[in-house]
């Protein structure tokens, strides 16, 4: 099933090692190190890196139109908290309107997997004791020669450690090329630590630069992400080899790298402090959930009827308004009508003294009116 991936990834092996072999020679071992093989695994990164380039930089502006697209997504929930059919198709065409692949985060990963797991099958099975199927995947095996593949890479060592070599490898298999199980403790140990290191950075780099998610079920996912399987790698990275180690901290400083580049040319969506949403469960969290409710409340008693006409103008509308009729007053003079009935200018807003004026005065007009027409 996995055939394809192993003989692909031994073939760019092969070719890189090839290549730095007839750079180097067949006899490379400054500082007790085959820097021919060190090199071919690098190479392999590369390759893969150069290969996902443009996914990740898709991934990246994936991640932005989602983190854009958080408000909407956050009101549909609100909307739909218990339809999630309808909540799902509202979402889908969300995404489709914006272009967002929400599964496009994931894509790089998928693919580097297989690439890992053939990695990791390819140089585990050369060891002193495997004498069967040595020129599997394109491998000039042990009828090659002492020059083969194979044996190349069963004597290769980094620091006087081999490369097929674990932190678990028993002494009498170092033996038979020659290898200290101390130099293997110390190279797998320093390389494992640097790796867990690594992966931990990778992933710190990308939450930082992203932000946490809002949604809890993400977050958890993140944190997961972000210490659990450094914490799983702690207990699993003694039974890597030595290789495969290389390659997954090497493959993890050119993903700090490439994150560093493309996070500075897609830089996150800005968010000061005032425009910062409040944290999920506090009271200014609620508050907002509720003056949302009000306005949506709001929104459909505004609305038009259902059966009304497009063009018909609510009671309740906004247009400009008359000006209010004037009416005559106590004195016989014109006053506005809201002076009279309790507007801004009647009694209801004077003070008890000011009425009493008022009244005094409205009733010596009234006399002085009765003299005259006396």
């Amino acid at each position: 099933m996995m055939e394809w991936a192993y003989d692909g990834v031994s073939w760019v092996l092969l070719r890189w090692h090839d290549l730095w072999t007839n750079v180097f020679g067949s006899d490379n071992g400054f500082l007790a190190t085959d820097w021919a093989w060190v090199l071919a695994i690098v190479g392999v990164v590369i390759t893969l890196r150069i290969i996902l380039f443009p996914l990740f930089v898709k991934q990246i502006q994936s991640q932005r139109a989602m983190q854009k697209l958080a408000p909407e997504i956050k009101a549909l929930q609100e909307r739909y908290k218990g339809d999630r059919e309808t909540l799902q198709k509202e979402m889908m065409e969300l995404y489709r309107k914006e272009k967002a692949n929400p599964l496009m985060g994931c894509l790089p990963i998928l693919i580097q997997m297989p690439v890992f797991l053939a990695l990791f099958h390819i140089l585990r099975r050369p060891d002193p004791d495997q004498l069967k199927n040595t020129d599997l995947y394109g491998w000039s095996g042990l009828d090659a020669g002492a020059m083969s593949d194979w044996n190349s890479y069963i004597h290769a060592k980094l620091f006087g450690a081999p490369f097929w070599s674990t932190f678990l490898t028993p002494a009498d298999q170092l033996d038979q090329v020659g290898a200290s199980q101390l130099d293997v403790k110390l190279v797998a140990g320093i390389l494992g630590a640097t790796m867990i290191l690594t992966t931990f950075l990778t992933t710190r780099q990308m939450i930082l630069k992203t932000g946490w998610n809002e949604d809890p079920n993400q977050r958890m996912i993140q944190k997961v992400m972000l210490y659990g399987i450094p914490v799983i790698m702690i207990f699993s990275a003694g039974a890597f080899p030595i290789g495969v180690v290389i390659y997954w901290t090497t493959n993890n400083l050119f993903s700090l790298a490439q994150q560093q580049y493309v996070l500075h040319k897609y830089p996150p969506p800005a968010q000061n402090a005032a425009n910062k949403p409040p944290k999920p469960g506090s009271k200014a969290h609620e508050k907002m959930l509720e003056e949302q409710r009000e306005a949506e409340q709001r929104r459909k008693e505004l609305a038009p009827k259902p059966g009304a006409k497009p063009g018909a103008k609510s009671k309740t509308s906004n247009g400009p308004k008359k000006p209010a009729a004037n009416v005559t007053d106590a004195n016989g003079s014109d006053a506005p009508k809201s002076e009279v009935k309790g507007g801004p200018g009647s009694g209801k807003n004077l003070s008890r003294a000011e009425r009493i004026a008022r009244a005094k005065k409205v009733s010596g007009a009234q006399q002085a009116s009765k003299k005259k027409k006396g």
